[in-house]
């Protein structure tokens, strides 16, 4: 009788193979890479107020929001503290109306 080595069998991968399980192993992770880069991090923007305090003034009759701004920042460019005011408060220009309550920029705020 004559002794059969059992030995391990040498597993051989061809090229082709190994571009498959390379495929394989990196496919997931571009996956999430593609989802970490296009959805992670990112801010969402809501169209809700948000939740914090604010001070407010209410516009008095002849009042412009230039003078506004003035009274609020008088340090200031009153541009910029228009600008704020109209951002914060989600108006469509800077035409206000006796009776109007604007909440101030906290930057502004006394």
């Amino acid at each position: 009788m004559t002794a059969i080595s059992m030995g391990t069998p040498r597993l051989r991968i061809t090229r082709r193979g190994r571009v498959v399980f390379a495929a394989l192993a990196a496919g997931p992770l571009a996956v999430l890479a593609l989802v970490m880069a296009l959805n992670g991090g990112m801010a969402t923007a809501t169209s809700e107020p948000s939740t914090g305090t604010f001070d407010y003034v209410t516009v008095a009759s002849g009042q412009s929001l230039w003078q506004v701004a003035e009274e609020l920042a008088p340090t200031a460019d009153p541009r910029d503290v228009i600008s704020d005011i109209v951002r914060l408060n989600q108006l469509e220009n800077s035409v206000v109306h006796p009776g109007d309550r604007l909440a101030v920029p906290p930057a502004y705020s006394r």
